[in-house]
């Protein structure tokens, strides 16, 4: 029975084939490769019906649904690329189709590996730098093939600390975004904390408190950061000349912006801000001659801060039926000024008393 079934399939094939004008074996493996796709097909429409009644979580089905894809898509390519062999008389050429159906069908796989091997090579970052890559800040706390785990910063909380969650990031990343390191071979970067005091206030004095408190700060770090620079010279054009802390002067607005500018550890800036600010602070407090600017919003009431009322020029009469000056008219001191308060005939409401 099975005999006969053969001969009916290589018949049809045959037939096929003659119809076509194409040969025996090239038919053959073609309708191999209709029916296995077809085969393979059901086989995954099956197995998600049944993952589908089994449970509603929308991340198992697409877990499922995505590694089935790919677990029969290569199973395929192994069967297909057999039958097809004996056709292309070619180790190569099938070696070739399967590295390329690979390549399309675990692209970000291949991409994730690439970046690993371009990690251990070239080493932009290691474990416990902390970097910055795709709009996310962390330190780096693990690496493995297909990806690496960030301990994120920043976000919401400020001053770069830390908020509590791992960041998982693919190592294809590496190839398409721009990465910061904070603490490769340089481990300091540059801070800076602007202080905005009122115009009249002491400046000078202010910027010389100033300057006295960032170098009580940065005295060791300076120093630290001069013996790094020069091993980082051999690495990279760093060209910087000065390491010392500087106050800058420059006017803003409603005041003199005096900014603080020094290094410090990435992983210490909040800490460091913190101490020169409580510094500033009570410097400043114990200061009469100097004073913090702020935002402020003045009021200007004409009437009400010695200007003549109702438009009528400094030293002015107003004339009552050309008698001249009525310094006993309602209302009016001697110089013949409104008080205040009062309102001009011409606005009262008709009806209203005087």
């Amino acid at each position: 029975m099975m005999q006969q079934d053969v001969n009916i399939v290589d018949q049809i094939t045959r037939s096929i084939a003659d119809m076509a004008d194409l040969g025996h074996g090239f038919t053959q493996n073609l309708i191999l490769s209709v029916v296995l796709i077809f085969a393979l097909w059901l086989v995954r429409t099956i197995i998600m019906r049944i993952v589908y009644r089994q449970t509603e979580d929308p991340g198992l089905h697409y877990k499922w649904r995505k590694y089935l894809t790919r677990t029969l898509f290569f199973i395929a390519i192994l069967i297909l690329g057999r039958a097809w062999f004996e056709g292309f008389q070619s180790v190569a050429t099938f070696l070739g189709l399967v590295s390329a159906a690979l390549v399309i069908a675990l692209k970000d796989s291949v991409a994730d590996l690439a970046g690993w091997l371009f990690l251990l090579w070239r080493k932009p970052f290691e474990l416990g730098d902390r970097i910055e890559i795709a709009g996310v800040q962390g330190d780096v706390i693990d690496q493995r093939i297909f990806k690496f785990t960030l301990m994120e910063i920043g976000n919401w909380v400020d001053a770069d600390q830390s908020t509590g969650r791992v960041i998982h990031i693919p190592n294809h990343k590496v190839f398409t975004e721009n990465i910061g390191n904070y603490t490769a071979d340089f481990q300091f970067i540059w801070n800076e904390i602007p202080v905005r005091i009122s115009l009249e206030s002491n400046w000078k004095k202010a910027k010389k408190l100033m300057q006295e408190i960032a170098d009580r700060h940065s005295a060791n770090i300076s120093e630290q950061a001069k013996q790094q620079l020069r091993s980082a010279a051999r690495s990279y054009l760093i060209t910087y000349r000065i390491l010392t802390p500087t106050v800058y002067t420059y006017v803003k607005d409603f005041g003199i912006v005096l900014t603080i500018r020094y290094l410090t550890n990435p992983r210490t800036r909040r800490g460091t801000e913190q101490q020169i600010w409580e510094d500033v602070l009570n410097e400043f407090s114990s200061q009469e001659d100097i004073s913090f600017a702020y935002p402020t919003i003045r009021y200007y009431d004409r009437s009400r801060e010695g200007h003549t009322g109702w438009g009528m020029p400094e030293g002015g009469t107003i004339q009552d039926g050309g008698d001249g000056p009525d310094s006993s008219s309602p209302g009016r001191g001697e110089s013949g000024r409104r008080s205040p308060g009062d309102v001009p005939p011409h606005l009262k409401s008709p009806g209203r008393s005087s």
